[in-house]
């Protein structure tokens, strides 16, 4: 049922008779099936990244009767259209390159810098923790001393 209905609509909106041959179910229980998942809502982004700009593409050159009656046919509305031409233009657009690197560049020297602090704290740690444990031993051997 889900694939039948699925082949029904966007991106593929193969035709009700035709799937109804194909999977062997009447063409009205189809068409119910079809308008069960349309009126819940399911399956309204069902466009994959790819089949949103073939939509795109295909609509670009269009008039605005043609592209309006292209988006009826497929079940999506021309403001989604324009979203994804929207998203897409947003997506090849790589604002301030030269200033990616240098800004990458300067989280490297960061990261170098907090790196090296970390290695000098660390040892510090270490060695302040061996002085007091020679200091706690020297203090356990005296003390065995005195009271002796």
């Amino acid at each position: 049922k889900d694939r039948a209905v699925a082949r029904l609509l966007a991106p593929e909106c193969a035709d009700v008779n035709v799937v109804a041959q194909q999977v062997g179910v009447r063409a009205d229980t189809l068409a119910r099936w079809r308008s069960e998942v349309l009126s819940s809502g399911v399956n309204r982004e069902g466009w994959t990244a790819g089949s949103r700009l073939e939509a795109v593409l295909a609509t670009a050159a269009l008039s605005e009767e043609k592209r309006n009656a292209w988006c009826r046919e497929r079940g999506v509305f021309p403001s989604e259209i324009d979203a994804w031409r929207e998203a897409a233009t947003r997506s090849l657009e790589r604002p301030g390159a030269l200033s990616d690197r240098s800004t990458r560049a300067a989280d490297r020297k960061r990261v170098r810098e907090l790196e090296r602090d970390l290695k000098r704290k660390e040892k510090a740690l270490a060695e302040a923790a061996a002085l007091l444990v020679l200091s706690k031993k020297l203090e356990a051997i005296f003390q065995q001393d005195a009271d002796a």
